[in-house]
């Protein structure tokens, strides 16, 4: 796989990398979107149930839901592209990563200088208290599970109609405008106000880079744009970075 010699340049030890993922990258593991025609599930449409209503109306479903979907995910493993971004984590002294996914496959990859700004569905929420905790069970013992407390737990997810989390929003923005490298994978670019942040780190002046298996809506923006998969492109870009450092 061959790389211009001034996209390599770029990606130097000394640059303030973020890596910015979206459901491309899970997709290569055989994680589906859970959305559109084949998304469908007992002829609910995902838009229809994760909303704070339809769990206020019936957790029992939506956790059935959340419960089918956490087994097919358990079944996938992080993929060659998971792999790489794990490994520039270890390679780039400054180096942050923000997920749209949440599925914890980065974490299963091995990073740790993660935002995921769309929560983990390996991760509850007591309704009361607001206390956060893990559960990798699958299935799971009982539906709907409950906290300690006696109070329902939720998916730790950003549900339609949701904020997210404003301290994982402050601290992203914050990343993109302080790096001068980003890496957009996987992403459509187009759920705001992620489709924001490639944007804004050109405009800060950041050089910024997109694997993708599609043209999207930023591939006229950026100053290099990769397009195949994730676990082919990544391994073979990091491979070319490390060489060049070596010389």
């Amino acid at each position: 796989m061959e790389f211009s010699d001034s996209l390599i340049e770029e990606f130097q030890p000394s640059k303030n990398l973020v890596v910015l993922t979206g459901a491309g990258i899970s997709a290569e593991s055989g994680v589906p979107t859970f959305r559109g025609e084949d998304g469908l599930w007992r002829k609910h449409r995902a838009e229809e149930l994760a909303t704070p209503y339809a769990f206020q109306t019936n957790p029992k479903l939506i956790w059935e839901w959340y419960d089918w979907r956490r087994g097919i995910i358990a079944k996938t493993e992080p993929n060659p592209g998971h792999t790489a971004i794990a490994e520039m984590e270890q390679v780039f002294p400054h180096f942050s990563l923000i997920t749209q996914n949440v599925d914890g496959l980065h974490r299963r990859a091995g990073n740790t200088k993660i935002i995921e700004i769309h929560g983990n569905l390996w991760q509850t929420r007591c309704v009361r208290e607001g206390k956060v905790g893990e559960d990798y069970r699958v299935p799971l013992p009982e539906i709907p599970p409950k906290c300690e407390c006696g109070a329902l737990l939720r998916p730790h997810v950003v549900w339609f109609g949701e904020s997210l989390d404003q301290e994982d929003l402050a601290r992203s923005y914050r990343l993109i405008e302080e790096c001068n490298l980003l890496l957009v994978v996987g992403t459509s670019a187009v759920v705001q106000p992620v489709a924001s942040f490639p944007v804004e780190a050109k405009r800060q002046g950041a050089f910024v880079v997109e694997v993708n298996i599609d043209s999207s809506p930023i591939s006229s923006l950026v100053n290099g744009s990769l397009l195949g998969k994730a676990g082919e492109i990544l391994p073979a870009l990091l491979g070319k970075i490390k060489g060049s450092w070596s010389t």
